[in-house]
């Protein structure tokens, strides 16, 4: 990493103000399969989370990933090593929740499996599969690679029939997994076919929205310009710490790059960008260690 990113007092004085992380999952802490399965800690990812613990810092885990509920991802982490609780980790599902619970929504279609419907479930909100889609309020999309015609007919009728609205996990591409790879999202198509059968209009809930941010920033108890997010993804991380007027912090063990955020327009770029997350670690010690005004981290 150049000096410049190291010394820069405008980013030195954005971290004094940060009093909460949210981190992505997959290129920034871990890498996976193309399932999210398999999650292998990436260097320093481990130590990070425990300085901050011990530091009394709030952060979760927002992963876009709806493969599987948030209980199911923190026992993985756990598993690894990661001391976080169920409560740490968020998914577009869970955001989804909070916003239909906000919303009054009672009853949702879901285009996807029990990662999607279980924190639907736990927010008191019933959930129902393409073949009982009527008189819903919602449709929510996720992981649903087993989508079928049949699946795409209760959608429309949904919208058609009932006036559902429409929520994506997700709109990217691609998400980064173990050795370089890339997996494909199954939102965005879902999406787009609904789009053009219906003209409905299509709403994010996972990242980068500000639904999620913002449902992050409420569970983790700070207000959104006092949050960091932290993560590999120029179309994720960087523009959601942007909408939440947050510290938008990239590392490029994922599917980012210093030439990728370099492209994005000035205003749209990282405030800091790091090799890794054991590179921002050993940046927040040395403040620490410094005595830098502020709470650093």
């Amino acid at each position: 990493m150049a000096d410049a990113r190291r010394t820069d007092p405008r980013v030195l004085e954005r971290l004094h103000r940060i009093r909460g992380y949210i981190f992505d999952m997959d290129g920034t802490l871990v890498l996976g399969d193309k399932r999210n399965k398999g999650l292998k800690p990436l260097p320093g990812a481990l130590a990070i989370t425990r300085w901050l613990t011990a530091r009394a810092v709030p952060w979760l885990l927002f992963t876009n990933g709806t493969t599987r509920t948030p209980h199911h991802y923190a026992q993985s982490l756990r598993d690894e090593g990661f001391a976080i609780t169920d409560a740490q980790l968020m998914t577009p599902a869970s955001s989804a929740a909070d916003l239909f619970a906000r919303r009054g929504y009672r009853r949702v279609l879901v285009l996807g499996g029990d990662g999607l419907s279980g924190p639907l479930h736990d927010a008191g909100i019933e959930t129902v599969q393409p073949g009982d889609a009527s008189h819903v309020d919602a449709v929510l999309i996720g992981w649903y690679p087993e989508f079928t015609m049949a699946a795409l007919e209760a959608a429309c009728h949904a919208i058609w029939d009932h006036g559902a609205r429409v929520f994506s996990a997700s709109q990217v591409m691609f998400f980064a997994t173990a050795g370089g790879g890339r997996g494909m999202g199954t939102s965005r198509p879902i999406s787009a076919m609904l789009r053009d059968l219906t003209r409905c209009r299509v709403e994010v809930v996972g990242k980068p929205s500000l639904y999620a941010v913002g449902s992050a920033a409420r569970r983790l108890g700070v207000k959104l310009r006092d949050l960091a997010v932290v993560g590999d993804d120029p179309e994720l991380e960087v523009p959601m710490a942007h909408r939440g007027r947050g510290c938008a912090i990239a590392v490029n063990t994922g599917l980012g790059n210093d030439a990728v955020y370099a492209r994005l327009p000035e205003a749209q770029r990282p405030h800091l960008t790091v090799d890794g997350i054991d590179e921002l670690l050993a940046l927040l010690e040395g403040l620490a260690g410094a005595g830098a005004p502020g709470r650093v981290a």
